[in-house]
């Protein structure tokens, strides 16, 4: 788990003005500040899914508590994948995801269990394809990444994909199947969801990943861009080159343009129709909507652009009468 208490003491210097004023901010979400904020309320908000997503929850929700200290929040992080059984299932008001609800396989699940939903994205985030620092590798192609990870791949050494690259035994470091971060990138990698060698250290925990990367001198792995910037003293950060183009590395400004391609991609919470009847989970989704950006750049994501937010805060609204 990542330690909390320096982002959240760094927050609310950021947030101290903006939760007791926040008014109409078109860039954050543009939430009124009767509804995020007032002391009175109480109950109780269950969230789960996206472990990439959980930092940011995490702190969105210690800092509610500052201003709603009755109203429990817990928050769990058992990957996109776990998250959606248990929100399709009712057992969960919100539904943290690094990609969207499938189509073929959770929506009818949701829809045979009657719960209704909005999908409401609360940032942008980038994969990271990382090394070990002893592992000097600038850059690497789509198509060499997917020589590594594709499904039956033998790839032992980067030396096997491109002689000029150093000739070290591989140990090689990636989320599990219930990841929506796997799920991503195994789809605009190797072209198919779900579809990967076996024969890798596997973790829903992403510190669990770093760790690995950044002690085993072959380590090569991918994880959200969030958990980098937290550990780059650590690791090597790889450029992708994609469709032939020259290598880009992630930041906040290439995740938000578009540039680092294919691996940028926006983050999702989903509150349930339900849930949002309640004047608490209203409140707390009106809370990060109005100060999204804030929350972004303390938890290290790329903030929403102002026609992200925008589109939020509509998407937020469909849901309350979804």
């Amino acid at each position: 788990m990542r330690t909390h208490h320096l982002l959240i003491a760094l927050l609310s210097l950021v947030l101290a003005v903006g939760v007791t004023a926040c008014g109409e901010d078109e860039e954050s979400g543009g939430s009124s500040q009767s509804s995020a904020e007032g002391g009175d309320l109480k109950g109780s908000i269950a969230i789960d899914g996206s472990s990439t997503v959980y930092p940011y929850a995490q702190a969105a929700a210690e800092l509610f508590n500052e201003e709603n200290p009755d109203v429990k929040i817990s928050v769990g992080q058992s990957g996109t994948g776990g998250g959606f059984e248990k929100f399709c299932a009712g057992e969960t008001d919100l539904s943290n995801a690094s990609r969207p609800i499938k189509d073929d396989e959770e929506v009818p699940v949701c829809e045979k269990s009657s719960v209704a939903y909005g999908e409401v994205q609360i940032a942008n985030d980038g994969i990271a394809v990382v090394t070990n620092k002893d592992l000097k590798v600038d850059s690497l192609t789509t198509e060499q990444l997917k020589e590594v990870w594709n499904k039956g791949s033998k790839v032992a050494s980067l030396k096997d994909v491109d002689p000029a690259f150093p000739d070290a035994e591989l140990s090689l470091y990636g989320p599990g199947t219930d990841s929506g971060t796997f799920d991503f990138f195994t789809d605009v990698i190797n072209g198919e969801e779900g579809v990967s060698r076996e024969d890798y250290e596997a973790s829903e925990d992403d510190n669990q990943l770093v760790t690995g990367v950044s002690q085993d001198a072959g380590g090569l792995g991918y994880f959200g861009f969030s958990y980098y910037e937290q550990n780059a003293d650590k690791l090597n950060l790889v450029g992708i080159s994609a469709d032939g183009g020259e290598p880009v590395k992630p930041s906040s400004e290439a995740i938000q343009d578009g540039s680092y391609k294919p691996l940028s991609r926006p983050l999702f919470m989903y509150p349930s129709a339900k849930a949002i009847e309640r004047p608490e989970v209203k409140a707390f989704m009106d809370f990060i909507l109005a100060n999204q950006a804030d929350i972004a750049k303390a938890a290290q994501f790329v903030p929403l652009t102002e026609d992200q937010a925008s589109a939020a805060k509509t998407a937020l609204t469909k849901a309350e009468g979804a």
